[in-house]
This record gives C-alpha cells, structure tokens and sequence, in this order.
C-alpha cells in the first residue's frame, strides 16, 4: 500500500521575467486571478487534496509570499473593528495552521530540479507532491487529488499530462509511453524539451506531481540539463522502472499563467464562475466582441 502523501513542495523562486515590468518588486506567483494570487489557488489545491503540510522554497524579494500566508494583526484588527466578516474570513481562511508551512531558500535560480532539490530536508524519506502556480487548474475536483489517488492505487510516481501541439513539445518535459487508456497512460521513458521531430509523443508535463523521495538522490548530482539549469524532468528519467510510473489526463482545464495570454484567460475564466461577477464580466465580453 503506498504511503500516505502528506507534503507538498511549491517552487516559488523564479524571477518571473516574462511578466516584467510587474514582476520587478512583485512575485510573479502573487499576481492574482480575479481577487486571489496564483499561489494561494495552488495552497487551496493542495488543502483540498489533503496536504498538511506546505514547503515553499523562495529566492529574494520573495518576502510578499511569506507575508500573505502570515497572520496580519493590524489588517484583521481593522477589519475586526468595522465588522467587516467577510474579508476578515477570507483572509484568515487563506492562512494554513501554526507549523504547518515551512520555507527554504533556493539561493539562486538554477532550475525546478534545483528548487525541488533544496527541499529534501523538510520532505525526508516520504512520497510528496510538487504544484507549481504558474499552472491554474480550474476543476470539480483538485487535481493534485486526481494524482494522490492514482497514487494510492498504483504507488509510484505520477505526473499530471495534457495532450499538446507537436510544434509545442520544446517547451515540456515529454513522456515516452508504453500503454494508454485514455486516462492513465505508463511511462517507459522522459525527455525535457524535445524538439517537434524527435519527440516520442505530445503528452507534456504540467505543474503537478506526486514523487517519490528517491529522487532526492538522482537531483543530488546537481547536473546541468536543458538550458544548463538542473532539470526535474531529468531525474525523474532516471527513476522509471525502478517504481510504477504513470502520467495522468486529469479531469480540468489547465491554464499557463506563466504566458499572458493564458493569465489573462484565467481571469476570465474563473470570473465566470463567480455568481457576482459572471453576469457583468458576459456584458464586458459581448462588449467587446462587438467593436
């Protein structure tokens, strides 16, 4: 029976360079998506998932990440004092539980592989989940949960996939596979970033995985892949056929905040699930699809 996954790794810190000037003095993982930033969805994800635990490996000028999951005694002492319970409840509500969030520091930018790397003293020798926010996943059911529970039932190792573009396969780690339902599909083998013409398929990647802790000591040879950073992707290669290993086409719609296309259509889509807001943001829309 595969162990319980009780702690998620979220790898907070990138640069953010595609959304610069924004993300000068601001992390790009705090932009928000209607009236929350991309990192609290991610936190919610994993609460719903039934994480306990949650490790945030940052970089410099990443203090705005720490400060919005701290308690702010001024801020909630106001909105106390005017009775305003509803943005007190959210604000508290966006707060895990004392001991329940921890933070490393990354040091410099070298790669996910890294990142996941600087966290193998606060995860230790159990199976963990990796949610990275730049991937908004909108869904009845998280889908880090979707992944926990082929886990439970396959053990192993299982990433979240989607189905992309062939002439897109550069920008993901690729899976080589060797069955597919449909639904679950077994990996033979990784590529990160391969090019349209030698990809082995065009199930890429998302920001969602649930690990072993066994790839602490394949990303432990710090070895440059792709880009000369250190690449997940490329130790995860390492470790298929030593555990099941499976790529999942969870149940959702994923979008790439990383892009500003995609933030930008994420906001209109979790908007439009918004009672207060669907109706105003449809007469923005048919607005502007008229002119």
């Amino acid at each position: 029976m595969a162990r319980r996954v009780r702690k998620a790794v979220f790898p907070v810190g990138g640069l953010g360079t595609r959304f610069l000037p924004a993300t000068k003095a601001m992390p790009k993982e705090m932009l928000p998506v209607v009236d929350k930033p991309l990192i609290q969805y991610a936190v919610e994800e994993a609460a719903a998932a039934g994480i306990e635990h949650f490790i945030f490996v940052t970089g410099r000028a990443k203090q705005a990440i720490e400060d919005h999951f701290d308690i702010s005694f001024e801020l909630e002492s106001t909105l106390q004092e005017r009775g305003d319970s509803d943005c007190l409840a959210k604000v508290q509500a966006a707060r895990p539980g004392p001991g329940r969030v921890a933070y490393t520091r990354q040091g410099e930018p070298r790669g996910l592989g890294h990142a996941v790397w600087c966290a193998r003293d606060l995860v230790g020798d159990e199976p963990f989940a990796v949610l990275l926010a730049d991937d908004l996943v909108l869904s009845d059911k998280p889908c880090l949960g979707q992944l926990i529970e082929v886990h439970d039932a396959t053990g192993g190792n299982v990433v979240a996939v989607a189905d992309v573009p062939r002439a897109q396969t550069g920008r993901y780690g690729i899976l080589d596979i060797d069955s597919d339902d449909g639904r679950l599909a077994s990996v033979t083998a990784l590529v990160e970033k391969p090019a349209p013409e030698s990809a082995p398929s065009t199930l890429a990647i998302i920001g969602r995985y649930v690990l072993l802790p066994d790839v602490f000591t394949h990303l432990g040879d710090l070895a440059a892949g792709v880009s000369g950073e250190i690449q997940l992707t490329d130790s995860l290669a390492r470790m298929v056929g030593a555990a099941p290993f499976h790529g999942l086409r969870f149940e959702g719609r994923r979008f790439d905040c990383g892009d500003k296309l995609g933030f930008f259509e994420a906001n209109i889509a979790f908007a439009l699930q918004r009672d207060d807001l669907v109706e105003g943001v449809r007469h923005i829309l048919a607005e502007y699809s008229r002119a």
